[in-house]
């Protein structure tokens, strides 16, 4: 696996990359929630959800602030403008759960197991994502800013339209990623394990890579300039 890039004392990466800040989480000693269905535009507050069938339920518009939710079910679970603040989500699992135009604002996930989870039009801000396995995550439109990706697999991501400022991948792999449209600022792909870009090679532009990467990214701008390779 590749190693982290490691910033300079100034708080950038090699290369005048600027490193992402991240969440300093310190959770209060929790209450366990008492159990009962999310509520739309609902308010928790220092709470505990663990072993959690939440599947179908709906909070959407709801304000989570130093939460855990640990080992929950999230299947078809309804999330639009939710709210996850100085919160840590730890082994969750789920397909198709919409956290479409969420705000996540200093949150770590750690080994979360999902699906076709929904976040186009969400707002993620100092949010470290480590370990785990995400399929299919629609992120079109979505906002990152001092967000890691650390240790986990990305299969088909798509930020189309998506603007990613301070974002850094570190020992994961980048499956089939779609950038159409993306702007990417000090976005550090060095340490990826895999990185493979489907669509919108193009718009790397504003990202730093390695030689290597450079390398294996070689066909796929040689296409997108019309360049042909023959032997």
């Amino acid at each position: 696996m590749a190693r982290r890039a490691v910033g300079g004392t100034d708080g950038t990466g090699r290369a005048g990359v600027k490193a992402a800040r991240r969440p300093e989480v310190r959770l209060p000693v929790l209450e366990v929630y008492g159990g009962g269905e999310l509520e739309p535009d609902g308010d928790y507050d220092g709470l505990e959800f663990r072993d959690l069938d939440l599947a179908g339920q709906d909070g959407g518009g709801a304000r989570f602030m130093d939460c855990a939710l640990t080992e929950c079910v999230l299947d078809e679970t309804r999330l639009r403008h939710a709210r996850f603040l100085d919160s840590v989500l730890t082994g969750v699992r789920g397909v198709g759960t919409d956290l479409s135009e969420a705000t996540l604002r200093d949150v770590e996930s750690v080994d979360a197991r999902l699906g076709g989870v929904q976040l186009h039009g969400a707002v993620l801000e100092r949010v470290v994502i480590r370990g785990g396995k995400i399929d299919y995550p629609n992120l079109r439109a979505a906002r990152l800013r001092d967000v890691v990706f650390e240790g986990c697999v990305l299969v088909e991501p798509d930020f189309g339209g998506a603007r990613l400022e301070r974002v850094e991948f570190i020992d994961c792999a980048l499956r089939r990623a779609d950038l159409t449209g993306a702007t990417l600022t000090d976005v550090d792909l060095r340490g990826a394990a895999e990185l493979d870009v489907a669509r919108g090679v193009e718009r790397l532009a504003g990202a730093v890579i390695s030689p290597a990467q450079l390398l294996d990214l070689a066909p796929v701008l040689a296409g997108q300039m019309g360049i042909r390779v023959e032997g």
